[in-house]
């Protein structure tokens, strides 16, 4: 199966990565978001991250202009019907990832493979709500998208070999390493990040250390480029949120319960550096 046009849901931090990594790689792609607004604060974003590669000598104006012009945008599902491989970086959110699905296996033609870029919920639940799921995969990828070099891919229950086998290619004609995780919640990333970012939270909440030496001990102690507290900012503390509760939903283990600190923040607006508060400030 050839990969000739390809679509993206979404077009913030995770979606607008993915769609430009694919535009680099020589794909039509279509983004998809809710509106004009967003679409234009997407590009835009893409725009900036392509003219930093200019300026730094990585790529030329013309292949930013070529890679611009690789892309269209559109504000309803319905424009992604040419696509023959969809991924789909909506927020985190069960619900919502169910109706995208459900929409999706109603508007792409019969044998367009359907991917997810969610961290953290099972493949097969979102496979089942859609009547081809052998078709559905999970492509995660890892932020930022056209600098982190690893794409987790996750099998549902039913996916079949050519899915994963187009995908994985995929993945290396990105440029990035791709690995194969099984389905179960958080798969392999976020099962081993997210809970060492919720005990760090745990340990501001407790007053074991400041935000600062947490992220300090991390960084210098375990030779980690971000401290947990800086990268959950990164993240979105909504989107950690949603992964712990995923997380502890999936296992029933006590383990997996989500810092009162990390619920409070999110409840408070404060989501990270997207909203310009987090456990730091951005503003």
């Amino acid at each position: 199966m050839e990969i000739k046009t390809f679509g993206v849901i979404g077009s913030g931090q995770m979606g607008g990565g993915i769609a430009q990594v694919a535009a680099a790689s020589g794909l039509t792609v279509i983004v998809m978001d809710i509106n004009d607004a967003a679409l234009e604060r997407g590009i835009g974003l893409i725009d900036k991250n392509l003219s930093r590669n200019v300026e730094k000598g990585k790529i030329s104006a013309g292949d930013k202009d070529a890679i611009l012009g690789r892309m269209k945008t559109v504000t309803s599902l319905e424009g992604l019907e040419p696509c023959d491989y969809v991924v789909e970086a909506a927020t985190e959110n069960e619900g919502l990832k169910f109706t995208i699905f459900e929409d999706l296996d109603r508007i792409c033609r019969p044998g367009a493979i359907l991917g997810t870029n969610t961290s953290s919920i099972p493949i097969g639940r979102i496979a089942a709500r859609t009547k081809r799921p052998e078709k559905v995969i999970g492509m995660h990828f890892m932020n930022p998208v056209p600098v982190m070099k690893l794409v987790e891919i996750i099998r549902g229950i039913a996916t079949d070999t050519e899915t994963f086998r187009v995908t994985w290619d995929l993945c290396v004609k990105f440029g990035k390493t791709p690995a194969e995780a099984n389905d179960f919640p958080g798969f392999i990333a976020n099962r081993i990040l997210m809970p060492m970012i919720n005990e760090a939270v745990f340990a501001l909440y407790h007053s074991v250390g400041s935000k600062e030496d947490i992220d300090t001990v991390m960084k210098l102690g375990m030779n980690h480029p971000m401290g947990p507290l800086e990268l959950a900012d990164l993240i979105g503390l909504d989107t950690c949120l949603a992964i712990m509760e995923t997380l502890y939903d999936g296992f029933c283990d006590s383990k997996y319960r989500p810092c009162p600190l990390l619920r409070k923040y999110v409840e408070a607006g404060w989501m990270g550096r997207k909203t310009g508060k987090g456990f730091y400030d951005y503003q």
